[in-house]
């Protein structure tokens, strides 16, 4: 029951613990802004997603797997060991990652006050984590969504003039939004912002 019930929650555990929360959302702002619906479709976004978080968490897990994994199945440390030097990478990436207010905020709620942040148990630190990566996704997402509604304004403001008042503005605007995204290489700018904003 103890390993079906971890082996359930470590998806979870994963996603919300690495840089997944932030691309994801990133990348369902950027369709979004676009107006394209399905396109890139589900699979492709969030196999992107996914690669660009083991591209992102590749550091941590290596040092997971050096300090931690291997020695234990060596059997040179204990369970116990292994999971203690396994939190410390991760603990410092999130802890990187996560704004003072926010972890401020959990260590309140929680009434625990320790002496130094990598005392801050993970269940403190993994929500405070979690809305600091939303908010900077939600920050990315608004200024993605800014050069995009210029486009709809004035395509819209155009066909009103016109008294094409019949025809859809979204559809004349989505061949102009991708030309731009387009010609200023819009994946290789919002994926490098994304590696890029991870210290």
């Amino acid at each position: 029951m103890v390993l079906l019930t971890i082996l359930s929650l470590a998806p979870s555990f994963l996603i919300l613990t690495s840089a997944f929360t932030r691309i994801m959302v990133v990348m369902s702002f950027l369709r979004s802004a676009l107006g394209t619906q399905q396109a890139p479709p589900n699979q492709v976004v969030i196999g992107l997603a996914l690669f660009l978080t083991f591209f992102v968490m590749a550091p941590v897990y290596t040092e997971v797997n050096e300090e931690a994994l291997k020695p234990f199945t060596a059997g040179s440390i204990t369970q116990e060991e292994a999971i203690e030097k396994a939190v410390i990478p991760v603990k410092r990436f999130m802890l990187s990652n996560t704004r003072e207010k926010d972890l401020a905020l959990f260590i309140k709620l929680s009434d625990t006050y320790p002496d130094t942040p990598e005392e801050v148990s993970l269940v403190t630190l993994t929500p405070a984590f979690v809305i600091s990566e939303l908010r900077v996704a939600f920050q990315i997402g608004f200024l993605l969504f800014l050069p995009f509604i210029v486009i709809d304004l004035v395509v819209s403001s155009i066909l009103m003039s016109m008294g094409m008042f019949m025809l859809p503005p979204v559809m004349i605007s989505l061949p102009f939004k991708l030309l731009l995204f387009v010609m200023v290489d819009g994946w290789h700018l919002v994926v490098t912002s994304l590696i890029e904003g991870f210290r």
